[in-house]
């Protein structure tokens, strides 16, 4: 089947009784693929054949209630991203902070209003596709940040250590978790601008001469113009770290020569990660450094290349650092 003939949102409705059953069905199957269910059992047993979209669950069933449906449901990793909504009588005596608890997203109360249920439906299900739509972004950033460094980094973990090293230096750095989370991701493509590098400089075994040096340091310049005009907050920061990450405390860096706390945070926080990554592993042109070797340079380039406090943040949170280079290491490609 084509991915253009888009298939309806499912959604499990699981009720004891017949008749509460039929009016969910006549309400809702006009714009969605409805299964039933009439016992929390059955209901278990149907989510382990189908996928569901979204589940209305009664509360008050015999044998097992609809608030120990939903522990259940949320207890299982392949269903707790399923959004529950729980269905209720006005006379029934429940706590609605139980089933909020338990991961439930709303109530319906019974004898149900049809424009309440379609549009609390809607609404739940809108946030599913959001939370889809951002999953969908963070895995094109993750391979465009990928593909940048493809030519010497064919693994892509390069890009994978230094942004979850720049998110462990941005929280020590107190910046807040959702900031932090953003940085993870922007960071990701910070050497965008490595696609329009010719290969015979980007992976040159030997030093660069001037001319091929002028022409590396342009994907400082590449990267924040493909990155440039952003519509989000994420772009944005991207462009920022694309255009900074090769500033240096002391002036000396480029493309603009920023000083000091002139170069963004985000920049300065970059420049270290990208740094420490580059020179512990191993690239055609180079050989691994030593993790002490890397760390001394950290800190010799302390208030000269790097942000001294950074630096300070950035030996301190060693130990995460390298947790971080285990968990990513380079895996090996068969190109076979």
């Amino acid at each position: 089947m084509s991915l253009l003939n888009k298939t309806l949102p499912r959604i499990l409705i699981v009720d004891d009784e017949p008749a509460n059953l039929k009016v969910l069905r006549q309400v809702l199957q006009d714009s969605y693929r409805l299964t039933f269910a009439r016992s929390g059992a059955d209901a278990l047993e149907l989510l382990e054949k189908e996928e569901v979209s979204l589940i209305l669950l009664d509360i008050m069933m015999p044998d097992m209630t609809g608030f120990e449906v939903c522990e259940q449901v949320k207890a299982q990793p392949h269903t707790a991203h399923i959004p529950v909504i729980f269905v209720t009588a006005l006379k029934d005596t429940i706590d609605e902070e139980t089933g909020f608890n338990l991961g439930a997203v709303d109530y319906i109360t019974k004898p149900i209003v049809p424009a309440i249920v379609r549009a609390r439906v809607k609404t739940h299900l809108s946030l599913v596709q959001a939370d889809v739509l951002k999953a969908t972004q963070v895995d094109l950033i993750q391979r465009l940040g990928r593909a940048a460094e493809y030519k010497d980094n064919e693994t892509g973990m390069h890009v994978l250590r230094m942004s979850h090293y720049a998110h462990v230096l941005a929280l020590a750095a107190g910046i807040d978790a959702e900031a932090a989370n953003e940085l993870l991701l922007a960071s990701q493509m910070h050497d965008l601008g490595k696609i329009a590098i010719p290969d015979n400089i980007l992976l040159k075994p030997g030093r660069l001469n001037d001319d091929e040096f002028k022409q590396m340091k342009a994907h400082t310049l590449i990267g924040a113009d493909i990155l440039s005009n952003p519509r989000s907050q994420l772009v944005a920061l991207a462009y920022s770290i694309a255009m900074t990450h090769h500033e240096k405390w002391d002036g000396s860096g480029y493309p603009k020569g920023l000083k000091g706390l002139e170069i963004p945070l985000e920049g300065r926080i970059a420049a270290i990660a990208d740094v420490f990554d580059a020179l512990t592993s191993e690239r055609p042109y180079k050989a691994a450094w030593p993790v002490e070797e890397a760390v001394n340079l950290l800190q010799q380039e302390s208030g000269k290349h790097f942000d001294p406090d950074l630096v300070g943040l950035f030996v301190q949170e060693l130990p995460k650092i390298l947790d971080i280079k285990h968990q990513f290491a380079e895996q090996i490609i068969n190109k076979n």
